[in-house]
């Protein structure tokens, strides 16, 4: 049977996947493992209220497993790999924790209205670890397969380079080949194409607030 999976809609677009980058982690992560779910596209300005009397916090994504609606793409991702442990995605320890601070960076630096106050270097200097790992470990963070980790960086770097790319005209250094191979290996995935927002404007959409705030 179908898992029931409810993820945002896109800004503008309530028939249309949205833009949020934890719910995208959860679909690739279902897409990986080939379970078969159903979609609710959830506007997240607009919440049905079924939505809200099933999760009252409101937050996507969230998935029903056995009856009741489990939210938190970390919680959901361990509970997916119990249920379905064909392929394994568990990211080996040592490496659970790789890129971890790329998105806070990421978001810090897009909000930042004063090029001289570090938020950039300090994306450099965490995408350069990332670099770093890759050239030692990869293609992938813990070496030729996907693993959990990859799945959710994924739509973060994704995040990254469509907003940086709109909002600032930036984009990762040329230098930094092992990550640049890296968001390649993972954008051309067949699970990345089918859960990614279908057009770069709904993210732009989803990002603006928060740049223009």
């Amino acid at each position: 049977m179908a898992l029931e999976v409810a993820v945002k809609a896109a800004v503008g677009a309530p028939d249309t996947l949205g833009d949020c980058p934890f719910s995208q982690r959860v679909l690739l992560t279902l897409e990986e493992k080939k379970v078969e779910y159903k979609l609710h596209l959830i506007n997240v300005s607009d919440k049905p209220q079924w939505f809200l009397e099933v999760n009252p916090e409101g937050k996507v994504p969230v998935v029903k497993f056995d009856d009741k609606w489990v939210p938190d793409s970390d919680v959901i991702v361990g509970i997916l790999e119990e249920k379905y442990p064909e392929p394994p995605l568990v990211t080996p320890p040592e490496f659970a924790s790789v890129g971890s601070k790329i998105f806070s960076s990421f978001i810090n630096f897009l909000k930042s209205k004063d090029p001289n106050d570090g938020t950039e270097a300090a994306l450099v200097e965490e995408l350069k670890a990332l670099d770093e790992h890759l050239k030692a470990h990869g293609p992938f963070v813990a070496g030729e397969k996907v693993t959990a980790v990859d799945l959710s960086l994924a739509p973060k770097l994704y995040h990254l380079e469509v907003a940086l790319g709109h909002f600032k005209k930036w984009s990762i250094p040329e230098s930094l080949t092992h990550v640049h191979n890296y968001t390649k290996l993972l954008f051309s995935r067949e699970s990345f194409e089918k859960t990614k927002p279908p057009k770069k404007d709904y993210l732009i959409a989803g990002w603006a607030p928060k740049v223009n705030a």
